[in-house]
């Protein structure tokens, strides 16, 4: 009986020690993420506001994990190609993609897309926003507010040119809707990309553009361009004194540039959520808040959920828009 009972003893002790070693091993494999480099694919060439704001958090992220955060330009296809990239990456947390407007809009703007921008990624934070604001070049455009603008416009219906970073962007979009609320015809100018678009802009073979603060202000500051006003609907504490399009006579109008970070669909929800709680302390540092401030973006810093809300109410806005002008990518 006593030899019996030992046995049975040592059976449910040995039982308990598997499961106290399995509880061990499960803890300390959820404890060891990060446990290799993790890959931030930035779907743009290299020098542009997405660019920096990687940049700018990989350090400190690197800092924190002990591990590299290999910042990775994955340009082509109006961004698509690097989102696409991330969608079908292994769903363990070693892989993200910074992004932006993009992520909801692309959906209506292209006829084929690779993935699914509302199943394919988790969302993991809203970055930042970095406002774009509508400068004009004084040689080519007379008015000098936007009500003036307005008047000029339907004084001369398809004259007034603007341009844009690419079919779809939030510049390009920043005009359709200027000219949608204001009920004025002015013919858009695509480029590739933001740099040849200001290149143009301050050249004068276009008139004006919805440019991204980070860049235009300098050409703002120089004298080469003047500033009308903001898409967002507060004002910018880079540029306090500039008012913003709603605040000038467009009321409701407003286009808020986000950039954020995603996962694949599939990330463990307490991996997704160590990177969110890393990147919100990581955007805390003076280090980091001076380079965001260089590039006029604002922290925003919204975990996953409200996020998520986020990305809801835009892919409303942004398909009634897309649909109704009839827009699409190149």
């Amino acid at each position: 009986m006593f030899h019996h009972v030992t046995r049975t003893t040592r059976h449910a002790c040995t039982a308990l020690a598997v499961t106290m070693f399995g509880a061990v091993l499960s803890l300390s494999a959820q404890a060891a993420y990060p446990d290799k480099p993790i890959r931030l694919v930035v779907p743009f060439p290299p020098g542009g506001a997405m660019d920096g704001l990687a940049r700018a958090l990989s350090d400190p992220l690197g800092r924190k994990f002990g591990q590299t955060i290999v910042v990775e330009n994955k340009s082509g296809a109006g961004g698509n190609l690097g989102v696409e990239a991330v969608a079908k990456a292994p769903a363990d947390g070693y892989t993200m993609v910074i992004t932006s407007i993009g992520m909801v809009t692309n959906r209506y703007l292209y006829a084929k897309l690779g993935y699914d921008p509302l199943k394919d990624f988790a969302p993991v934070t809203q970055l930042a926003v970095v406002p774009n604001m509508l400068v004009i070049n004084p040689a080519k455009v007379k008015a000098r507010t936007v009500t003036e603008l307005i008047a000029e416009a339907k004084a001369q219906p398809g004259q007034l040119t603007y341009a844009s970073a690419g079919n779809g962007t939030s510049i390009h979009l920043s005009g359709e809707l200027f000219t949608a609320m204001t009920s004025t015809d002015m013919q858009h100018i695509p480029y590739r990309g933001s740099g040849p678009a200001m290149s143009d802009l301050i050249g004068g073979q276009v008139g004006m553009m919805f440019d991204s603060i980070a860049s235009a202000r300098p050409h703002v500051q120089s004298g080469k361009l003047i500033a009308l006003a903001l898409t967002t609907a507060r004002r910018s504490p880079s540029m306090p004194d500039l008012p913003t399009l709603a605040e000038v006579g467009v009321a409701g109008y407003e286009v808020v540039p986000w950039f954020g970070i995603f996962m694949p669909a599939g990330t463990p929800k307490d991996v997704v959520r160590t990177m969110h709680n890393a990147l919100t302390e990581a955007m805390q540092l003076s280090e980091v808040k001076a380079r965001f401030s260089v590039l006029g973006a604002e922290v925003i810093g919204h975990g996953p959920e409200a996020f998520a809300a986020t990305l809801a109410a835009e892919n409303t806005k942004w398909e009634k828009l897309i649909r109704e002008r009839r827009i699409q990518a190149d």
